[in-house]
């Protein structure tokens, strides 16, 4: 993975739960539950989370498989994992926190019941060498979930493109003390394949034998979720 990316994500660690929640209103929260519940996670599942930051996406799902779970959440970046472990015991969840890189997991084939990664795949080098990687060790049958920003339609298109334009690099430079990071951010967003053209990318992957967009506040954000083959 690009060493520049792991950088930038480094130097908004100590601040980055608390930007997210400013810029976002607090809904990436509401987003994370419900594409936890589109997963299909029931009690005693095995979860592996990538690109989890400071574990809010591998809490939730901890929060769903219970104690007969098992929950794995792991990131590029050892700065922003860092935090995740102290979170999740002060929610006296039990879930292993490692280093790892989506491209590349180190984990052995057909491991998990679920994989999932958020707001993460548009930073990886090549998304279609991570589909497969999360695939790969997920269980025949198992489901990858994709929780990821998209392009905001109708209504919301305007008043959204100005938000990511404007404001966020603004304000989120502002709270985190690095405004390229809040720059770099909005502009992927924007220019990453959403809600067709990601079920484009699923397909080309060739590792699911069924794959589901859900939409998100009017396009600004998509779950996906593909049932491995």
């Amino acid at each position: 993975m690009s060493e520049q990316v792991k950088q930038m994500f480094g130097s908004i660690a100590g601040r980055y739960d608390m930007v997210n929640t400013v810029l976002s209103f607090g809904i990436h929260h509401l987003w994370r539950k419900k594409a936890v519940r589109l997963s299909g996670a029931t009690k005693g599942d095995w979860v592996l989370d990538c690109a989890t930051g400071t574990g809010d996406f591998a809490i939730e799902f901890k929060r769903k498989v219970g104690v007969q779970g098992h929950v794995t959440g792991t990131d590029f970046s050892p700065e922003m994992i860092s935090p995740a472990p102290a979170k999740a015991r002060g929610k006296k969840l039990d879930i292993n926190f490692e280093v790892a890189d989506a491209m590349n997991l180190p984990y052995e084939d057909d491991r998990f019941d679920i994989s999932s990664i958020a707001f993460g795949i548009r930073n990886v080098d090549d998304p279609l060498i991570c589909l497969k990687e999360l695939a790969r060790v997920t269980k025949p049958n198992g489901k990858v979930v994709v929780l990821e920003f998209g392009q905001a339609r109708g209504l919301m298109k305007y008043p959204f493109n100005f938000y990511s334009k404007y404001v966020m690099p603004s304000l989120g430079g502002w709270l985190s003390g690095n405004k390229d990071a809040y720059r770099y951010l909005p502009e992927t967003s924007a220019k990453f394949p959403a809600g067709e053209k990601f079920i484009e990318l699923m397909k080309e992957a060739d590792v699911f034998k069924q794959q589901k967009a859900h939409v998100l506040q009017s396009g600004v954000a998509y779950i996906y979720i593909g049932t491995v083959a």
